[in-house]
């Protein structure tokens, strides 16, 4: 039974890995934006609103693993190191933190607003707080600057609208998936 779950945790991992990849070229790139709009923090809360902790943290390890590596998964089929350590590169690693935030805060996955804040501060708060610090030091030296995280502020809009999608998509999955896991830590 052991081999069946972990089966099962690899072969979620691996089609959220794919999901990111080819969320990734969902990109829109703005003069105005210190970073591009991408899809990719949709697959971050689809992953955290579906999968366990477990498969959702497996799911992002694996992707920015194989992205370090030189497969084409990032943003527009980039990859390496450089990305890694690039203004982006703090979103990247904030992808891996919120999607286990996500999976933790959102229950048994079925009460849509409950999955919506979850989606809210795995997808958006926490990403944010990792990425934005990160962009600023790379583009200022500093880990702020008012000009670098006001402007962060154009991405709320969309990711207020990848909430409402990934919440209303994760709760019928996880209704039709009949998932057992219940968090421990989350009251």
């Amino acid at each position: 039974m052991t081999g069946n779950k972990y089966l099962r945790d690899m072969m979620y991992a691996a089609i959220f890995t794919g999901l990111m990849a080819v969320l990734g070229w969902i990109s829109i790139t703005l003069p105005i934006l210190p970073a591009p709009i991408t899809g990719q923090t949709l697959g971050v809360m689809l992953a955290g609103a579906i999968l366990t902790p477990k498969q959702a943290g497996l799911s992002m390890a694996t992707y920015i693993a194989l992205g370090a590596a030189g497969l084409p998964v990032f943003q527009k089929g980039g990859a390496g190191i450089a990305y890694l350590t690039g203004p982006t590169g703090g979103f990247i690693i904030g992808f891996l933190v919120g999607a286990i935030v996500i999976s933790l805060l959102k229950g048994n996955g079925k009460n849509p607003l409950r999955t919506g804040l979850a989606c809210i501060v795995g997808g958006i708060l926490a990403v944010y707080a990792i990425g934005i610090p990160w962009l600023c030091f790379e583009m200022t030296g500093s880990l702020f600057s008012l000009p670098q995280a006001v402007s962060t502020l154009a991405f709320i809009p969309g990711d207020i609208i990848k909430v409402c999608i990934a919440s209303m998509i994760g709760v019928r999955v996880s209704k039709s998936l009949n998932i057992r896991w219940r968090p421990k830590l989350i009251v």
